[in-house]
């Protein structure tokens, strides 16, 4: 009897082990639910996570991330990205770009025109008079297609872009693997080809928030951005061609700055393209983000020349649907995309934008969490 009872205890013993196993290897399980109808085809959403428990969410809708979730100096969890609640959200009419992807043109192109190989290309003029973010119905609204990769922290996505679309030239195909690193960064690889030369810039507009909700909006975040040029522009947002140096001026922000210490000098806001001071297109590290009331930290690093510093000048609380019934007011996130310049095709001076066949559009970009 004695014998019986002891291999009883063993078998509930191993039992136990199993299942906190399984415990242990479902909290870095991918999930994929579904997040309602567009255009005739399924819209889901992808989370993929690590074995820390950082997790992130993007649906197929314009390859949208919709939440990042990581720990705060005190282990609590909360999301870091503004969004919605539901793909109505994202639908709406005046969504400013939450977390999409951005293509085939980010940022800003004068006029919505420009030259290539002698021929002049009319895109639409959606942002007072100018083209902005890949015209009317630009990457951020369309539907891509997604793939879970071997693993739970990888999910690839890619879009066939039509020769004409929007009015720009080629077809071009492109792909975007979102991974979450083992050491809490959200890495976004970029890659495009094309059969014409065309103009290409892709990058992601998530909106962040450090406090994770707790603060309405980003003006006692800290910014460290390694630039010590940015690229002066209009009253429309399109850059003159200089690149002033920001030292003793409010867009000075080599060393960590407060956001709201100098945003009222700014008129409108920060809205430019910084300067990489880099050479070369090696993976370096470009900014920090910090929130001192959670103690979270975000690291920047890419590939590419430029970075767009975003202050969220327009939101303005109207948007429906923000998660939780959150008020987006003016500044609640802030935007960092790495990037080419804006209007790259039209200012010969600028790091070069036009993809020709044959050729491979890479970029890389990294957003990396952690504390202090």
């Amino acid at each position: 009897m004695k014998q019986i009872l002891i291999i009883f205890l063993a078998i509930a013993v191993v039992s136990c082990n199993n299942s906190n196993s399984k415990e242990q290897t479902n909290k870095n399980m991918s999930s994929e639910t579904n997040y309602g109808t567009f255009d005739g085809k399924e819209i889901k959403q992808y989370t993929i996570s690590n074995a820390a428990g950082m997790e992130v969410s993007i649906i197929n809708y314009g390859g949208t991330v919709t939440k990042i979730i990581t720990p705060d100096k005190n282990g609590k969890k909360g999301d870091v990205v503004l969004g919605y609640d539901t793909l109505s959200g994202y639908l709406q009419t005046g969504n400013p770009y939450l977390g999409s992807l951005i293509g085939r043109y980010g940022n800003r192109i004068a006029n919505g025109k420009f030259t290539l190989d002698g021929k002049e290309y009319s895109l639409a003029t959606n942002n007072n008079g100018q083209s902005l973010h890949g015209g009317n119905k630009g990457y951020d609204k369309v539907v891509w297609d997604a793939k879970k990769l071997p693993g739970d922290s990888s999910l690839e996505l890619t879009y066939a872009s039509k020769d004409g679309e929007e009015g720009y030239p080629g077809n071009l195909s492109v792909k975007v693997v979102y991974t979450v690193t083992t050491d809490n960064a959200l890495k976004i690889e970029y890659d495009a080809t094309t059969d014409k030369a065309t103009p290409v810039n892709l990058t992601n507009h998530c909106y962040f928030n450090l406090s994770a909700g707790a603060d309405s909006t980003i003006l006692d975040h800290e910014l460290e951005l390694n630039a010590s040029k940015f690229t002066e522009v209009n009253d429309v947002l399109i850059p003159t061609g200089k690149l002033p140096d920001v030292k003793n001026t409010p867009m000075d922000f080599t060393s960590s700055k407060r956001i709201g210490k100098d945003i009222d000098s700014v008129k409108g806001g920060y809205d430019h393209n910084w300067v990489i001071n880099k050479n070369g297109t090696t993976l370096e590290k470009v900014a920090s983000l910090y929130h001192p009331a959670s103690g979270r930290l975000m690291e920047v690093f890419t590939t590419e020349p430029g970075i767009q510093f975003y202050s969220g000048n327009f939101l303005d609380g109207s948007l429906k649907y923000t998660k939780n019934g959150q008020k987006y007011v003016v500044h609640a996130g802030l935007c960092l995309e790495t990037q080419h310049f804006p209007d790259g095709p039209n200012q010969p001076s600028f790091p070069n934008t036009i993809l020709k066949p044959g050729e491979k559009y890479h970029q890389t970009s990294l957003y990396k969490f952690s504390v202090k």
